[in-house]
């Protein structure tokens, strides 16, 4: 390790100063567990950011709203849920939560996320055999929103919902629509290294009052409208705590700053791989696309970088106490998930094989930014 400083992480929560008045405002009334002025008050501005008639229900984790996303839709045992496979695994576990079954669909090179010719490729073969799949989860991988028109015609075609993951996402959009109201029900995360955290915590973007209703009342243990405890179906405990909603409170505060944060820096990336021989920079695809670019990612790939890898250069990185991760390894690819089925090329594959994330973080100072470009010219100086 070189001695170079305090370490540079991928991407660390960020304060923005307000979080304590609403954690101290819920000391103050006693508000401790679940309930309380800052749930409704984090909800309500999710609500008013997201807009088209957005209903959501703070939750303790993006995964808790999956599973509920899941269980409003009906699906049971024996299900198929069609899912893309370039993603983190909490897209994809809930499904088994459920005792239906992941059918894993590739991606298609431009977004990387969820491919709409190969998801209706998969439809038509599962439906051929009896097995029509009950819904599709698409995730907006670091932040980058799928191909929404495509996947939602597909879909439509079918008649079968879509969970949309925006867990990366808060603050993307695409044709001018933001992502986590794009689909059948819409999933948020606001774990530590999301755009902007609540600790621990997630949400679901729902389309109606009722359906909010709905999951708040599966998400607190389904107690039945009784004085005493009543419980005629199955519930969780998976509401989000008034603490935890207190820094997401002053978190949304400083949100649409965070974004740009996020832009600023990856536009430096842009800049400065420009002239670096085959890298690529994971970017807007197209012009109806505004990433919030939760994690600027790249691909080593080409005989260009003479020799240069992915691996090679978080190893280096980390040399120089600097984070990066590899990205997303596949679902078909993982232990847990092999033998079951997948629609595809080798396209998301060959992403793993080739890209890195970089540190993305907006509390960033310039000294630490100069430190991960300095690494970065070190490494590929000899190509540029």
């Amino acid at each position: 390790m070189h001695d170079s400083g305090s370490r540079i992480w991928l991407s660390p929560p960020h304060m923005g100063g307000k979080e304590l008045d609403y954690i101290n405002d819920a000391f103050k009334k006693n508000w401790i567990a679940p309930l309380g002025d800052n749930v409704l008050g984090l909800e309500e501005k999710l609500e008013h950011y997201l807009e088209s008639q957005s209903h959501v229900a703070a939750l303790n984790s993006g995964t808790s709203a999956l599973h509920l996303a899941l269980l409003l839709l009906g699906v049971k045992e024996g299900d198929e849920v069609l899912c893309q496979s370039f993603t983190f695994a909490a897209s994809v576990n809930p499904v088994r939560y459920v005792g239906a079954t992941p059918v894993f669909i590739d991606s298609e090179p431009e977004s990387w996320n969820i491919c709409p010719v190969q998801l209706e490729a998969a439809i038509k073969a599962r439906i051929s055999v009896g097995k029509k799949p009950a819904a599709i989860i698409a995730v907006h991988l670091y932040g980058m929103p799928y191909k929404a028109k495509d996947i939602n015609a597909v879909a439509e075609r079918y008649n079968i919902p879509i969970i949309e993951d925006a867990a990366e996402a808060l603050g993307s959009t695409i044709d001018g629509k933001k992502c986590g109201t794009l689909g059948t029900l819409g999933v948020l995360s606001f774990n530590g290294n999301k755009i902007i955290t609540t600790s621990g915590g997630g949400a679901l973007v729902c389309k109606t009052p009722e359906l909010k209703e709905k999951a708040v009342f599966l998400a607190t243990q389904a107690r039945d409208a009784a004085s005493h405890y009543q419980h005629s179906v199955l519930g969780y405990n998976y509401r989000m705590s008034n603490i935890s909603a207190g820094i997401g409170c002053g978190q949304m505060e400083v949100l649409p700053l965070r974004v740009q944060q996020k832009n600023e820096l990856h536009k430096r990336y842009i800049s400065f791989f420009n002239n670096i021989p085959g890298v690529k920079v994971f970017t807007n695809y197209d012009s109806n696309v505004s990433s919030n670019h939760w994690l600027t990612c790249i691909t080593i790939g080409n005989t260009e970088s003479k020799g240069k890898s992915a691996e090679e250069l978080r190893k280096v990185l980390n040399a120089y106490n600097i984070e990066s991760r590899p990205l997303w390894k596949p679902m078909h690819l993982q232990p847990l998930y092999k033998g079951y089925l997948y629609f595809g090329g080798n396209v998301c594959q060959r992403l793993f094989e080739t890209g890195l994330c970089l540190p993305s973080g907006t509390g960033m100072d310039e000294e630490q930014i100069l430190r991960i470009f300095t690494c970065l010219k070190g490494y590929f100086g000899d190509i540029n």
